[in-house]
């Protein structure tokens, strides 16, 4: 129970970190030659690629230079990282299949998460819109 609830605290602040930074960076960076408008969401790749980072250094630490209980490990890994970006988790999975030697399965993993997620997306977008006549309606 005490691990679930750590995860679920990682989570919630995870998501607020992410919401913060995203959006600071985001900010920061629109409207550089567009009339304020954002072109590219920066502000979500800045925290993607910092929860890459920082699941890759965390695991790192964490795989032996570094004792720590259990259920903060994964409270760090899974809650804050988790809450903060799955893309994170994504990447480090993708990283360890490709580091082990599995690296038609790296691939793998990277070519159907973007084809089926973006599909998914769409998909789904185009279904709830069809359904309920559309953003206006």
């Amino acid at each position: 129970m005490l691990k679930i609830a750590l995860i679920a605290l990682g989570g919630a602040v995870g998501a607020v970190l992410r919401y913060a930074l995203s959006g600071a960076v985001q900010s920061a960076t629109q409207g550089a030659g567009s009339g304020g408008v954002a072109i590219f969401p920066v502000g979500t790749l800045v925290v993607n690629v910092l929860g890459c980072v920082a699941i890759g250094a965390l695991a790192a630490v964490f795989a032996g230079q570094v004792t720590i209980r259990e259920e903060y490990r994964i409270a760090i890994l899974v809650g804050v990282l988790g809450g903060f970006t799955t893309f994170s988790t994504y990447m480090w999975e993708t990283f360890s299949m490709a580091s082990e030697g599995q690296r038609g399965w790296a691939l793998l993993n990277v070519g159907l998460s973007t084809v089926l997620g973006f599909g998914g997306a769409w998909l789904a977008y185009r279904v709830v819109e069809w359904m309920y006549g559309g953003p206006s309606a």
